[in-house]
């Protein structure tokens, strides 16, 4: 679960993004007992899987003849919970430094201090950072009342919200946030959404209900002064202008990716991407991991398949720093009654 508030921990490995990678990487360090903390910007597990093509088939996966994005994501959680990661959602890592113990500190942008003896970026392409529209005087609002997340729900407690967007994040806090708003209106420039049909259903139930006031148009104009919003003004074919009353507003217009805070790391890069061994995928820092698709190597294929076999590599190597005066026992998963315990197969 994701922590309810600014703590420091310590663990064995800090992995940076919840992609499939990232989970799956979980996994293969758990088999070796080594514990891991992972962080990602968005609210939920699976990486592009979940945000981008959550119903879409991906047709590569070994064994599955055909699994969604989020069917794909579900099952790496549950193979990763007999491990008990902890997860840190909606945070970005956003400072590295190299203790004098040997161990690394990662500070997230929300705080969050992490310490650990190796560090494992699994961050897909990049850090996902929210596309804005294209608004006068959006600077002077955001991140006073309007934003691009939800990190903490209680910051909307109260308020009177108005959602912008047709996706899943969306559609997904205007059921989660109705609870504890003063008052709510959804927003988008027209009456189809692209959301899960559950999650649409239940958006509609609470307008049929009264506890959503969903608004068609396209947003013209923000209104309010010193940063606080009071309304915005949208306009439609059917009603012309027309504004509808907020004192916050959520966009949720898509997300983009960027390398983020990592570029700044000092570690070798190669187009964009993170030079690795693919011998056992450390970067030229040691330490530091990179598995899935931002690692570069001659051969690389941007395949979720071949992330997989990263992560066992990766793994291995990992065990060296966090465990160094142990020696690692090789061991199958079909054969060794001690992994068979980790994960309570008979």
């Amino acid at each position: 679960m994701p922590d309810a508030g600014v703590q420091s921990h310590k663990t064995d490995v800090i992995i940076i993004g919840a992609g499939p990678v990232g989970l799956f990487a979980v996994f293969e360090l758990g088999l070796l007992g080594l514990s891991a903390h992972v962080i990602d910007i968005l609210d939920r597990p699976g990486g592009q899987c979940a945000e981008l093509y959550p119903e879409k088939a991906i047709l590569d996966i070994p064994s599955r003849l055909r699994i969604t994005g989020q069917e794909l994501s579900q099952d790496l959680m549950a193979q990763a919970a007999p491990f008990n990661p902890t997860f840190h959602f909606q945070q970005m890592a956003e400072k590295l430094e190299k203790l004098e113990n040997g161990n690394w500190r990662l500070v997230t942008d929300m705080g969050t201090v992490l310490e650990a003896p190796v560090v494992v970026i699994a961050g897909g392409g990049g850090s996902f950072m929210p596309k804005k529209p294209k608004l006068e005087r959006l600077d002077e609002f955001e991140n006073k009342s309007l934003f691009y997340s939800v990190r903490k729900m209680d910051q909307f407690r109260g308020k009177n919200v108005l959602i912008a967007g047709g996706g899943d994040s969306a559609l997904d806090w205007t059921v989660n946030l109705n609870p504890v708003v003063s008052g709510m209106s959804l927003v988008h420039r027209r009456n189809e959404f692209r959301g899960m049909q559950a999650t649409v259903d239940q958006m509609y139930a609470l307008v049929a209900a009264g506890k959503v006031n969903l608004a068609i148009g396209d947003i013209l104009r923000l209104n309010g002064e010193g940063g606080q919003l009071t309304s915005v003004t949208l306009k439609s074919a059917e009603k012309g202008e027309f504004d509808v009353a907020c004192d916050t507003m959520l966009a949720f217009y898509g997300l983009t990716m960027k390398l983020g805070p990592i570029a700044d790391w000092g570690i070798n890069m190669d187009n964009n991407r993170v030079a690795v061994s693919t011998e056992t995928f450390e970067t030229s820092t040691p330490g530091i991991f990179c598995i899935g698709d931002m690692c570069s190597y001659p051969g690389k294929l941007k395949l979720i398949l071949s992330g997989f076999h990263e992560s066992a590599l990766m793994a291995h190597a990992c065990f060296h720093y966090a465990r160094p005066n142990q020696k690692l026992r090789f061991e199958h998963t079909t054969s060794s009654s001690s992994i068979q315990a980790k994960l309570g197969v008979s």
